[in-house]
């Protein structure tokens, strides 16, 4: 399978563009505009169907979002003039990954844990705890590790939580998710090659609609 890592820079005069990367709500716009990029009507959620996985930072030259997909997308179905838009495949950075190799990571994931039945009626817990400091750390650590990756170093630093309504009919509209965020960067030792490429396509943790769970690696030099 072909993975392709766009990289969208908004344009500061697109008023869509400002629209979709301010607020809370920031994670639900920018995956409604990255859906916009792939054909409709698929089965089942298109998220999913696209493999589509994003993250919105910010970078000396301002702000940035990234999109990987299993479908080249196309960026022609943006506003006009919302952004400069580069894609490339992935496929040589998948096919040299082998175990022992040191990569620079990050990741922008939720990590919560869920705790069972009896802590939570003895300490009134809700169903899912959103994690910081050394808790979001070796959450990072498990999730690391069970993706083929070994943590060499970890700097973990919490961002503003995202949320939206989980859907538009029904019920849904009335139902807020809110996603508590860390940012982890690093460096790590490939593990296992193969369950690598299986994490870095499929993403990691919950939250993916808002922006969570993209891994991204490059070689370290």
């Amino acid at each position: 399978m072909t993975l392709w890592l766009t990289r969208i820079v908004p344009s500061p005069s697109s008023r869509e563009a400002r629209r979709d990367l301010g607020g809370s709500d920031q994670g639900i716009r920018l995956h409604q505009r990255m859906l916009q990029m792939f054909p409709d009507g698929v089965e089942g959620p298109a998220r999913a169907a696209f493999g589509v996985l994003f993250r919105a930072e910010e970078t000396p030259r301002g702000p940035q979002i990234l999109l990987q997909s299993h479908r080249e997308p196309d960026s022609s179905r943006l506003p006009r003039a919302y952004a400069s838009v580069e894609t490339r495949s992935l496929d040589t950075l998948l096919s040299n990954l082998h175990k022992g190799m040191v990569v620079n990571y990050r990741c922008v994931a939720s990590p919560v844990r869920k705790p069972g039945a009896t802590a939570r009626e003895a300490y009134g817990l809700p169903p899912v705890v959103a994690l910081s400091g050394n808790a979001a750390v070796e959450w990072w650590e498990r999730q690391s590790n069970a993706g083929g990756l070994e943590p060499l170093n970890i700097n973990a630093h919490p961002l503003a939580t995202v949320g939206g309504l989980r859907g538009s009919k029904g019920s849904a509209a009335e139902q807020r998710i809110k996603h508590a965020r860390t940012q982890f960067d690093g460096t790590a030792r490939v593990l296992d090659a193969e369950l690598l490429r299986e994490k870095l396509a499929t993403g990691i943790g919950r939250g993916k609609s808002y922006g969570c769970g993209l891994l991204s690696i490059a070689p370290a030099r």
